[in-house]
């Protein structure tokens, strides 16, 4: 099956890990770009992860973000963007200028937690900017929440609008990934039911062929017992969860209904652990929806680590189209 694989990384990728991934990915999604309240790009030093992609055959897209100072998402930011088509106008021209000037493939819109009275102004940002982008050749993505239901409450979704995107943009990646997060409580990153309830509620709202299906690189590390709002899980590689369980000599179990790896140690303060992170059976399963459903690709977060088991799992299943 031939499929578009997207990969998302920040400029401080590691070359070496940035150059295994080059062969199997079609795009490498560069994190990111910002804007000002006024609607002024704010630019993003990747010229050599762009060339390292570059020389292997895989374009770029520019990742946009309303990110504060913090790195938090600022809905505010988004708010006064979304309320003066001015600002909106400028960013688009900016946005072009850019993609000109370092021969960028196109755009990926991030706008999360983005506020319930924006939802149709956000939609018709992304719309205006494919019908600006795709004349000058140029490609528009945006990435949406993890709904399952057009109404679903909570900030997180309520500003999102699948069908409305699913129009708007040429492709849409649905973020199928963090239900274990750093301040939840332990459970598997993407679990199986739950990607498939995303993806099958995705595909009466869009259509197959315009989706990527979100996949994650990376597992947490949980102290147990797990108190909310105090217990922060580590975050870790799939490879360095694999080398934990060896320095513990624990065996590594995997979770049928979820389809996930897990295991439990305990530490040399006598803490007990247990670690979720992907692995090749992980990664499989969840291709095998992907192909089920005849979805468009699928796109990482991220690629900033090495995962030589995803990477066997997708020479595996598909044929990756360089664009």
């Amino acid at each position: 099956m031939e499929i578009l694989a997207n990969g998302y990384a920040y400029p401080s990728i590691d070359p070496d890990v940035l150059n295994e991934w080059s062969d199997y990915i079609s795009l490498l999604s560069c994190f990111s770009y910002g804007f000002t309240d006024q609607g002024e790009l704010i630019s993003l030093d990747d010229y050599e992860m762009r060339a390292i992609a570059e020389a292997k055959g895989v374009r770029s897209l520019m990742v946009l973000t309303p990110l504060d100072p913090s790195g938090a998402f600022n809905n505010e930011l988004v708010d006064t963007l979304l309320s003066d088509e001015a600002k909106q106008t400028r960013l688009l021209n900016e946005i072009l200028e850019e993609l000109r000037t370092k021969d960028m493939f196109g755009v990926d819109f991030d706008f999360e937690f983005v506020f319930a009275r924006n939802k149709d102004q956000y939609s018709q940002f992304v719309q205006n900017a494919t019908l600006f982008l795709n004349p000058e050749g140029y490609l528009v993505t945006v990435a949406l929440a993890p709904k399952v239901s057009a109404d679903q409450p909570g900030l997180l979704y309520e500003g999102h609008d699948y069908a409305a995107m699913g129009e708007a943009a040429n492709f849409v990646l649905l973020m199928t990934y963090e239900w274990g997060y750093t301040y939840g409580p332990p459970m598997a990153v993407a679990p199986l039911p739950a990607v498939r309830r995303v993806l099958t509620y995705g595909i009466s709202e869009i259509p197959p062929d315009k989706i990527l299906m979100g996949m994650a690189n990376y597992g947490y590390d949980w102290t147990l017992p797990f108190v909310q709002g105090e217990s922060r899980a580590e975050r870790l590689s799939n490879p360095e969860a694999v080398a934990r369980a060896a320095l513990y000599g624990v065996e590594i179990q995997y979770d049928e209904e979820a389809q996930s790896p897990f295991y439990y140690y305990t530490d040399e303060q006598g803490r007990e652990h247990v670690v979720r992170f992907e692995d090749y059976r992980s990664w499989n399963a969840k291709f095998a929806v992907l192909q089920e459903l005849q979805l468009a690709g699928f796109s990482i977060w991220n690629i900033m680590s090495p995962f030589p088991e995803g990477r066997r799992a997708i020479a595996d299943n598909f044929q990756v189209i360089r664009v």
